[in-house]
């Protein structure tokens, strides 16, 4: 990757939108936050000011658009922009009592709101309002943050840029900072932009593309400033300490290791994970500047938001024996106890009268050095976007230290930062979580069928699930549903014991370990006795009962390594339970891996681990078992056609309905949606109503 952020205005896409300045605004700000070393995911804001009618008045108004509270710039709608009129936002001045009463004026903003569609304006809405620009971008890049973050960050700033960047010291966001960098530029006429020590840039222009220009020269300015001077007074960060271990032995280690991370870090909440050994991860963790750089914390406001003021870096070889999951957790748990503690000290040591109860204890970031990075947040996408900030982090300490040394930001501040009473309603406003939102699936012969329909379900009730099937064309086909943060896709093979084994490495890489387990893998073989063949009967019982048994043999240990709890569901049959002609083979099976469900859950109990069965039948539409000759079989057996089977099965039910894979769906939600986290070893008939399938 270039060190320059390349300029990839468009002047045709600015022709597009035939000189609307607010949907200049959100162009630019997409091309900004399209960029991680700009800023990150929800960091940064920018702003426009435009001239409207007053629906009031009819009068032409000066109006600001700004993004919201809680939005990112590159993702950024109209609906996440806070659209306010500019006299009454510069009037607060004559009622702003102080910096002791900084919170109140956030409540003021939304009587200067003038676009009723408005998202709640942030913290940072004067910063912008008191810089008198068209176009205003507010940006956390890591070059920038570097030097911002420095001992000589003012000095290096003015010799840099020629006095065209001002500098105002580190100061919590709010209605006094933007007094302040009004200030700074009355102060400082002609400047093109202000530095605000530890935390980030304000860059402005008469048109969006000139302010966009203008913030990607000032960044790039600084980023070939400090690629000069990477290791030329020293080794970066030092110089190396270890070697990393290899590539695929980095990856098995840490497969290894998340699962019992994971259950350390989810004392207080169940946490979902994410693992990168990026080579800038490697470069900082391996370093002898590790044990003095890490404990120092982040400093810039976004960065500890998100990853908490410091990382909990790991007293472990890199080459370590994972095999004993027990002495492993046995191992690591004062390390995690040591963090918990610190930060309850940090707590108590800082917070003031009016402090938010103290949140979760334990480390975001974990750092295995030879290994590379775990990061532990309430889903998928938190746990990732905390991972990239941290990486902002470690780009900010390599830049500061190679033209100065790093300076953090002072833990009271920090304190005020993440415990602030407005981080704190943000939080509370935050959408009540979904029933899954906390947990991992896996869900074999999940390509497509009533599989298919399983992981879709689990996904909207807010899992994170792993599909997996045999077919990897069935898999393609259904890859562009979800994003990365939702959804893995891996082949697998249920009978293959190595690739059990890389489906499970590759689910605790990408979401720390698993939950829940949904056997639903299958075929189905209708034949009477003597047309059946002893490859029929292999074929049969290895998919439905070896597959069963070796897949939930491999996810207990990952559970039993979490102690967290689990569930593991059997998509079983009614034929479990009921005779009947032509399924000698199938039928067998079924009732195998039922009495497996029930043998299992008595063995997992101590552990939590629930193992229930769901036993769907005749389930038509949608269903891949039907392809593969079993409707015609069945078809045979009733003496009926494949076309009459749908409307043969319905009738045949007490409730006279035909079931679809959303009804199995539904009914393994019901087990693993936590209204029944005291039921194991039970039989839920998903089948319309068969009385010869009651189980009493």
């Amino acid at each position: 990757m270039s060190i320059e952020i390349p300029n990839i205005w468009n002047k045709e896409k600015e022709q597009s939108f035939n000189g609307d300045q607010v949907d200049l605004l959100i162009y630019r700000s997409n091309l900004l936050g399209s960029d991680l070393r700009v800023t990150n995911y929800g960091g940064g804001n920018t702003s426009c000011k435009t001239i409207e009618k007053d629906p009031l008045t009819g009068e032409e108004t000066e109006i600001m658009w700004v993004k919201g509270s809680g939005g990112d710039i590159g993702t950024l709608k109209r609906d996440g922009l806070a659209g306010l009129y500019m006299d009454r936002l510069l009037n607060l001045k004559n009622i702003y009592r102080g910096l002791e009463h900084e919170d109140e004026m956030v409540a003021l903003f939304n009587h200067c709101i003038y676009d009723l569609d408005s998202r709640a304006p942030s913290i940072d809405t004067p910063l912008h309002a008191f810089l008198p620009f068209k176009h205003v971008d507010h940006v956390h890049a890591d070059s920038l943050i570097a030097i911002a973050a420095s001992k000589d960050g003012e000095k290096i700033t003015q010799e840099l840029f020629n006095g065209e960047l001002s500098w105002v010291p580190w100061q919590r966001p709010g209605f006094d900072l933007g007094l302040q960098l009004k200030k700074s530029l009355d102060e400082n006429p002609g400047i093109r932009g202000i530095v605000l020590g530890g935390h980030g840039l304000f860059t402005w222009g008469d048109t969006a593309e000139e302010c966009y220009k203008n913030t990607l020269d000032v960044i790039n300015k600084a980023a070939v400033y400090l690629d000069k001077h990477y290791g030329k007074s020293r080794p970066v960060f030092g110089g190396e300490k270890l070697k990393s271990q290899q590539d695929d032995k980095r990856k098995d280690q840490a497969a290894a290791l998340s699962p019992i991370l994971r259950g350390l870090a989810s004392s207080h909440s169940r946490m979902v994970g994410h693992f990168t050994d990026d080579s800038r991860v490697l470069e900082f963790i391996n370093s002898k500047d590790l044990d003095k750089l890490a404990p120092l914390g982040t400093s810039c406001p976004d960065h500890f938001l998100r990853t908490k003021i410091k990382p909990l870096v790991l007293d472990l070889p890199a080459d370590q024996d994972l095999s004993d999951s027990q002495k492993i957790k046995d191992q690591l748990e004062k390390a995690f106890a040591d963090y918990r503690e610190d930060y309850k000290n940090y707590y108590e040591t800082h917070k003031r009268s009016n402090s938010p109860a103290m949140r979760d204890p334990n480390p975001v970031v974990i750092l295995w050095p030879g290994v590379g990075m775990f990061t532990y947040a309430k889903n998928k996408q938190t746990a990732r976007v905390a991972a990239e900030f941290y990486i902002n982090a470690i780009n900010v300490m390599k830049g500061a230290e190679a033209i100065s040394s790093y300076v953090s930001l002072p833990l009271q501040e920090a304190f005020d930062i993440e415990y602030w009473l407005l981080e704190e309603a943000k939080l509370q406003r935050m959408p009540k979580e979904k029933p899954l939102s906390r947990k991992v699936v896996l869900v074999t012969g999940s390509g497509g069928g009533i599989g298919k329909a399983i992981g879709d379900k689990l996904i909207a009730e807010g899992a994170a699930v792993i599909f997996s099937d045999i077919r990897q064309d069935l898999l393609d086909e259904i890859k562009t549903e979800y994003s990365s943060d939702q959804a893995f896709f891996t082949t697998l093979n249920v009978i293959d014991s190595k690739s059990i084994s890389e489906a499970f490495k590759q689910c605790n890489l990408a979401f720390g370990g698993i939950d829940i387990l949904v056997n639903s893998a299958g075929l189905a073989l209708s034949k009477p006795l003597l047309d059946h063949t002893e490859e029929d009967w292999d074929k049969l019982n290895d998919i439905l009962v070896k597959g069963q048994f070796l897949m939930s043999k491999e996810a207990a240990k990952i559970l039993k390594a979490q102690g967290l709890g689990g569930d593991i569901v059997n998509i079983v049959s009614k034929n479990a339970l009921v005779s009947g002609p032509n399924n000698v083979a199938y039928g067998t099976a079924k009732a195998a891996q039922a009495h497996m469900s029930r043998l299992l859950a008595a063995e997992l109990g101590p552990d939590k681990i629930r193992v229930n069965m769901v036993n769907p039948d005749a389930v038509i539409r949608n269903s891949n078992i039907w392809q593969s000759g079993w409707a015609a079989g069945r078809a045979k057996a009733y003496g009926i056609t494949v076309d009459e089977l749908p409307a043969y099965y319905a009738k045949r039910t007490l409730l006279n309905e035909e079931l679809l894979v959303e009804d199995i769906a539904n009914g393994v939600f019901v087990f693993v949606s936590g209204m029944l986290s005291k039921s194991t070893g039970n039989i839920l008939n998903v089948d319309g109503g068969v009385a010869a399938a009651f189980v009493r």
